[in-house]
């Protein structure tokens, strides 16, 4: 009979069997007020773990709510980075997620080592990371921005100030065409908005040529260039309650979708494609897929996995955070 803690160091979360007797939503509620906690949710998670949530959105909002809040845990239902983001955030509270392995293959694309190194290369550069990355990054990192604010961040230093962009290339080669800034940009990806299929897409646009086509700035230029609308993923979502167009397609992770369908009931709203290598007819990204509601009780319930956050690191990463929100002021 395994720990709890070896089951989370094997496996990444505890594998403690639920009972199918049990009511999992209803005892994550009662968990949640027994321990204190506040449940956060990524829009791109399950829509049964966003409906039970406390708060849900982008990973920053979420854990600036959190921060705000009395609560003495945080259960993080997203990707390793969000979490470690609620732990710089709230070093005082306990921070969860379900899954270890939860990973992100844009914040993975940013080895801290080879990132330093690369940036020792350019030392009269200004160091802006896009939120979606390790604390290690954040930490060498000079301002830290999100999809929402990376122009206005750009826009706010001076003309001649030298940028490396890291570690999301597309992200930053669209701030860098709308900004007219030339940046260096680390070559980082997600996996999730590049799959998006250049074929099918078009496809789908000859079916509905009365829908509009909007993107979030991490998918490929060519795809950002042909859309009627790039922006966040909160930004997307504002985007398709406030127009009186009443068909969109989607060219982000489909998990939005599930949040935009309850704020707009009547309008058709369509998934981008993703390729061939797609299991789903849309985009989704295998990492916020590991969430389940098990998962989620059973984080609850034992506490693990914790995110730890070394606190040179936390304090380093606390500062271009810090800066960010200092310059988005206004924004």
């Amino acid at each position: 009979m395994t720990t709890i803690q070896e089951q989370v160091s094997r496996y990444g979360y505890v594998t403690e069997k639920v009972s199918e007797h049990i009511d999992l939503i209803a005892e994550i509620n009662r968990l949640k007020i027994e321990k204190n906690a506040v449940i956060l949710a990524h829009y791109y998670v399950d829509g049964a773990i966003q409906d039970l949530a406390d708060y849900i959105g982008d990973s920053l909002g979420l854990s600036q709510q959190a921060a705000a809040t009395e609560a003495e845990m945080i259960v993080f239902c997203g990707v390793h980075f969000m979490g470690e983001t609620a732990k710089i955030l709230s070093p005082n509270k306990k921070v969860v997620i379900p899954d270890m392995n939860a990973g992100c293959s844009l914040a993975d694309s940013a080895p801290a080592d080879k990132f330093a190194a690369f940036k020792a290369q350019h030392p009269d550069h200004i160091v802006i990371s896009y939120i979606n990355c390790s604390a290690e990054i954040k930490a060498l990192t000079d301002i830290v921005c999100t999809s929402s604010n990376a122009l206005q961040i750009v826009e706010s230093l001076p003309k001649d100030q030298k940028i490396i962009f890291a570690p999301d290339a597309n992200l930053g080669r669209y701030v860098a065409q709308k900004t007219g800034r030339d940046m260096v940009l680390w070559d980082g990806a997600c996996i999730v908005h590049i799959d998006i299929s250049r074929e099918k897409l078009a496809q789908l646009r000859v079916e509905h040529p009365d829908a509009l086509l909007i993107a979030h700035p991490e998918c490929k230029e060519d795809i950002l260039l042909q859309s009627d609308f790039v922006s966040s993923t909160t930004g997307l979502l504002k985007f398709v309650k406030a127009s009186n167009h009443q068909k969109f397609i989607v060219a982000t992770e489909a998990g939005i979708l599930h949040k935009m369908k309850e704020s707009v009931p009547g309008k058709k709203l369509i998934p981008a494609p993703g390729s061939d290598n797609n299991t789903c007819a849309c985009s989704e990204c295998p990492y916020m897929k590991m969430n389940t509601l098990e998962k989620v009780y059973n984080a609850l319930r034992y506490e693990q996995p914790e995110i730890h956050v070394p606190e040179d690191i936390r304090l380093k990463a606390y500062g271009s955070l810090e800066r960010m929100l200092e310059l988005s002021k206004g924004i």
